[in-house]
């Protein structure tokens, strides 16, 4: 005979840590079938790469332009992944509800940031691996310490995705979409990923100096290319971009 409560029903919610799991593989599984996502965080950085580096376009300085343009490819591909494509992707969440209703799950909103946040990191190993395996057939010679670029890419990783989310949670999908990409061109131009900054008046350089992609580029450069220690100027201007990003984030986002 089988004991009594044997089949009685034990409706519950799946234990924290594997609800976040699933929610940040699905995010995963989401973006990397996208093919406009794919386009922003893949196709464009590598062809930004291979372009600049066998084409004498941009005076990059002394030394091999691939050494110079990886760094800034590789804080473009954060970029491209933390802000652009976690805006636009999260702001049209939110125009077609998704958010709400994920919001009413046993998920807490807490934890649905954190499956984004995982989806996101997932995302930028596999866009680093695949980026700087296509530099090194390029003959890039980087330097330095991996512990100070680890740290620079978690900084810029933060740094963006609390500019990125601030920009969903507060603007219209059609007005997210646009000033995303929009912010995305005037940075790659702008922001020292491809032109250096000394090609630009001193007053710009100053100004564009405090902008994140720029400390996140710059201080890759430093590391990468010049073999520097922490750079401790750059890892100041993200984290102060990081803390008020997030902060704002958090403050001002609307779940619907």
């Amino acid at each position: 005979m089988t004991a009594t409560g044997t089949y009685t029903p034990n409706p519950g919610a799946a234990p924290l840590p594997r609800m976040i799991g699933a929610q940040a593989a699905l995010e995963t599984r989401m973006l990397l079938r996208n093919g406009e996502q794919l386009l922003l965080t893949v196709v464009i950085p590598a062809l930004l790469l291979v372009l600049f580096s066998g084409v004498d376009i941009v005076d990059t300085g002394a030394g091999k332009a691939v050494d110079f343009l990886a760094p800034g490819i590789l804080a473009l591909a954060v970029m491209s992944t933390a802000f652009t494509g976690q805006a636009i992707a999260t702001g049209f969440e939110r125009r077609y509800g998704v958010l709400k209703r994920l919001a009413s799950s046993p998920l807490p909103r807490w934890g649905l940031m954190t499956a984004k946040t995982l989806s996101v990191l997932v995302t930028e190993v596999l866009q680093v691996a695949l980026l700087t395996a296509i530099a090194f057939a390029l003959g890039w010679s980087p330097h330095g310490n991996p512990a100070a670029v680890l740290l620079l890419l978690v900084l810029g990783t933060a740094a963006f995705s609390g500019l990125g989310l601030l920009m969903a949670g507060t603007l219209k999908a059609e007005a997210t979409l646009a000033a995303a990409n929009l912010v995305f061109l005037l940075l790659l131009v702008g922001g020292g990923v491809i032109v250096p900054l000394d090609k630009f008046p001193p007053v710009a350089q100053d100004v564009l100096a405090l902008l994140p992609v720029t400390a996140l580029s710059d201080g890759l450069r430093d590391v990468l290319q010049h073999g520097a220690g922490l750079p401790w100027g750059d890892l100041g201007i993200l984290t102060v971009w990081a803390v008020v990003g997030l902060a704002a984030a958090g403050r001002f986002f609307r779940w619907e």
